[in-house]
């Protein structure tokens, strides 16, 4: 890891109307990291994310992307930012009236000017990348959760992405799959050589694939911890992160 700061978040507020949701956001995601936004329920986990990829514009502060501020920006440059950015949504937001290999071809189609045979190779390797060769022609309501997960990761790939954004990945997956998807989401991270920032309360996800994490704080508004899980296990700020990590001083399964 270069320790270069891939995302920076500046004083971030999030708010809904006159509702804050969380104040004071500092914190850099460093390009290569697995960074991991955690909290309990109703923290702004995914209110952050939504942030950080464009949906939500934050009542105050800054996110930029290298040096490049987001919101400051004009329309064509975020354009230019979320297209080197691919995005996991909790349930896959397959399309469900099309084959996984027409749900993966869909940005290709949109934001590239490959032909139709080129498009059919780069879909058919990405659907192998996550494990789905020879599931091109089948429709999501034909598979298993899990495999809707990385079909839906598929997508998320198809434009080799510089940064890789998941909410809540193993949300509704047995064990052996949410592992399968950690090591899936490593794996990725290393041979595309991106930077993924993930949203889960998952501890067995966040102790096995995060470098790096911050922790939202719900009562506080406001993050109370950022730093290296197992650090923050090993040496926790405050009760709240404490309860957290070990859910009230049980000892985490953490999968190698």
């Amino acid at each position: 890891m270069s320790g270069e700061a891939h995302i920076t978040v500046e004083n971030l507020t999030m708010a809904y109307g006159d509702m804050v949701v969380q104040r004071g956001l500092d914190f850099a995601v460093r390009r290569g990291d697995i960074f991991v936004i955690m909290g309990g329920s109703g923290c702004g986990k995914s209110t952050l994310l939504r942030h950080l990829i464009g949906l939500i514009a934050p009542a105050e502060g800054r996110v930029l992307y290298g040096e490049t501020s987001f919101w400051e920006s004009p329309p064509a440059v975020r354009d230019h930012l979320l297209r080197r950015a691919g995005v996991l949504y909790q349930g896959g937001a397959l399309w469900t009236s099309m084959t996984l290999a027409e749900n993966v071809a869909l940005p290709l189609r949109e934001h590239t000017g490959l032909k139709e045979r080129e498009i059919r190779e780069i879909v058919s390797f990405k659907l192998a990348l996550v494990g789905l060769r020879g599931f091109e022609t089948y429709y999501p309501a034909e598979i298993s959760g899990g495999m809707r997960k990385r079909a839906g990761l598929a997508r998320a790939i198809a434009l080799d992405p510089e940064i890789l954004f998941f909410d809540e990945p193993s949300a509704g997956l047995d064990p052996v799959s949410a592992r399968r998807l950690d090591e899936l989401i490593l794996e990725l991270r290393d041979s595309l050589g991106a930077t993924v920032v993930v949203v889960t309360h998952e501890l067995a996800s966040i102790f096995a694939i995060g470098s790096n994490a911050v922790f939202l704080d719900a009562e506080r508004r406001t993050m109370t911890a950022c730093g290296p899980p197992r650090e923050l296990l090993a040496n926790p700020p405050n009760p709240q992160v404490r309860e957290f990590l070990t859910r009230g001083g049980q000892t985490p399964a953490v999968h190698a």
